[in-house]
C-alpha cells in the first residue's frame, strides 16, 4: 500500500484515504462560454500521460477534505513530494534513473524461472491406485 503525505495534516496516511483529482497546475479560460470547440477539448479532456515525473491533485477525503498537490514517478509509483494548494510548482528535476547495470524489468512481465507446464507438472498430484471412477458431469448423451 501507497502512503502519501498530507501536507495539511503533516503526516504520512494510507492511500485509501485519498481521492486522485487529475493533473494539477492546469490552466483554465477565464471565459469558457466564448472559447471554440477547439480550445474546450484541449481544456477539459486532454491530458499528459508522461513517463515519469507528473504533476497531480489529490484530496484527502478521509482526513482534513482538503485538496492538494503531488509530484509523483509514473514509473515507480513513488511520490517525490507533495505540498499544498495554490503554491508554485517545485523545483524537482527528474527521478532518479536505475543504477547501470540493473535488469530493466517491466510491471507485469517478470519472469519466473521454468516454464508454466515444469512449475504445474511439480504440483500435480498423481493418481491414487485403486480410487474409484468419478462420476460424470452434465446428462447422459442419448444414442
Amino acid at each position: 500500500m501507497l502512503l502519501i503525505r498530507c501536507p495539511y495534516c503533516k503526516e504520512d496516511r494510507p492511500e485509501l484515504e485519498f481521492r486522485h483529482a487529475g493533473q494539477a497546475h492546469i490552466a483554465r479560460p477565464s471565459n469558457i462560454a466564448e472559447i471554440s470547440d477547439e480550445a474546450f477539448e484541449e481544456y477539459f479532456f486532454i491530458r499528459g500521460n508522461p513517463k515519469g515525473l507528473y504533476f497531480e491533485r489529490w484530496r484527502h477525503i478521509h482526513g482534513c477534505a482538503r485538496f492538494f498537490n503531488a509530484a509523483r514517478d509514473t514509473v515507480s509509483d513513488k511520490f517525490v513530494a507533495t505540498y499544498k494548494a495554490g503554491e508554485k510548482k517545485p523545483a524537482l528535476g527528474t527521478p532518479r534513473a536505475a543504477p547501470a547495470g540493473a535488469p530493466a524489468v517491466k510491471r507485469g512481465t517478470a519472469k519466473v524461472a521454468g516454464s508454466a507446464s515444469k512449475r504445474n507438472a511439480a504440483t500435480r498430484r498423481a493418481p491414487v491406485a485403486n480410487a474409484p471412477a468419478k462420476p460424470a458431469r452434465g446428462r447422459a448423451r442419448k444414442k
